[in-house]
């Protein structure tokens, strides 16, 4: 059970990360400097960056919740389901409820959040020190039912497949696609992706 304290503290880390993000969907990463952003949340500068270290994860924290996604599936599939297969499972079951993780989400927000992220140098560059963690997660779980290299190699060919996946999925919606009109492309393009993977 959750006590009184993880709440508000987790509140309180919604509300700090809502006001950066508005600020910089408005006006951009670059544009807007932490101490607006501790005013607008009505928290310290200090406070600010005991919640989030650095600027970059204001933004990215939402990625970062999702680091050992890949790693969890792979230890919870169901008793015979291979690995690849489970993580085929979730991507196409994140397809079909619009999870933004797959790129297929066309709320405003969410296609200006992946432009801001994907346009921004810094976040860029971090995106790829949280997949990297992500990788070396799912390695160590590939890694409980079968030899190192073979768990090194999948985990990198497992996350790269999303990623470009996820990507391409955004693309399409930048361009003015609504995420229903490219669900059944993305759908087919994860089959044939992740039965690569498979073969």
């Amino acid at each position: 059970m959750t006590g009184l304290r993880e709440l508000q503290r987790r509140r309180q880390h919604e509300v700090i990360s809502a006001a950066a993000i508005a600020l910089f969907l408005e006006r951009g990463f670059d544009e807007v400097p932490v101490t607006e952003i501790a005013a607008a949340a009505g928290v310290s500068k200090p406070t600010l960056f005991k919640y989030f270290p650095t600027k970059e994860d204001l933004v990215l924290h939402q990625i970062a919740d999702h680091q050992d996604e890949s790693a969890r599936v792979v230890r919870e599939r169901a008793a015979g389901e291979a690995p690849v297969a489970a993580l085929r499972r979730h991507f196409l079951d994140g397809l079909a409820r619009r999870d933004p993780v797959t790129g297929l989400n066309d709320h405003p927000q969410v296609v200006a959040y992946h432009r801001m992220v994907f346009g921004t140098p810094s976040l860029a560059s971090r995106v790829t020190q949280y997949m990297e963690r992500a990788e070396q997660a799912l390695t160590e779980a590939l890694a409980e039912t079968s030899d190192d290299l073979t768990a090194a190699l999948l985990a990198a060919q497992v996350l790269a497949t999303q990623r470009v996946l996820a990507r391409r999925n955004w693309l399409l919606l930048a361009e003015g696609r609504t995420a229903d009109e490219v669900e059944a492309e993305a759908v087919l393009a994860a089959g044939r992706a992740f039965a690569m993977l498979s073969g």
